[in-house]
């Protein structure tokens, strides 16, 4: 896929209401866990910085939206992603489009993933 989006919105405006509705409730989730956060689109995919560093980053497709907080950030909550039934790799988590966004883990791993950004940075 060629990068014919500049932003964040534009992307979203790539997709169906519906994968619009959960991009944007995402992306709200995101902004809601530290107000210093850069938006760029990185890998063609909507991307948040923290202090200069990745981040998170996400992806809307026709069945679910992926999300990918780095290795750390799928290792930590295995455990929570098998219980939700949500699949997984080493990268990223898979949460369907016809369920509700699991926010307060969503809120979880960005904390997580900024909690990360900060210790290395000390």
């Amino acid at each position: 896929m060629k990068n014919t989006f500049k932003n964040i919105d534009e992307y979203i405006l790539l997709f169906p209401i519906e994968v619009q509705e959960k991009l944007l409730e995402l992306r709200g989730i995101i902004h809601s866990q530290v107000s210093e956060l850069e938006e760029y689109i990185g890998y063609q995919m909507p991307a948040f910085r923290h202090k200069g560093k990745p981040l998170v980053y996400f992806a809307g497709y026709k069945k679910h939206i992926g999300f990918y907080p780095g290795a750390d950030g799928i290792k930590n909550f295995e455990k929570d992603f098998e219980k939700n039934k949500y699949k997984f790799s080493k990268g990223a988590v898979q949460f369907p489009i016809d369920e509700a966004l699991p926010s307060a883990l969503i809120a979880k791993i960005v904390r997580f993933r900024i909690q990360e950004i900060e210790q290395k940075k000390s």
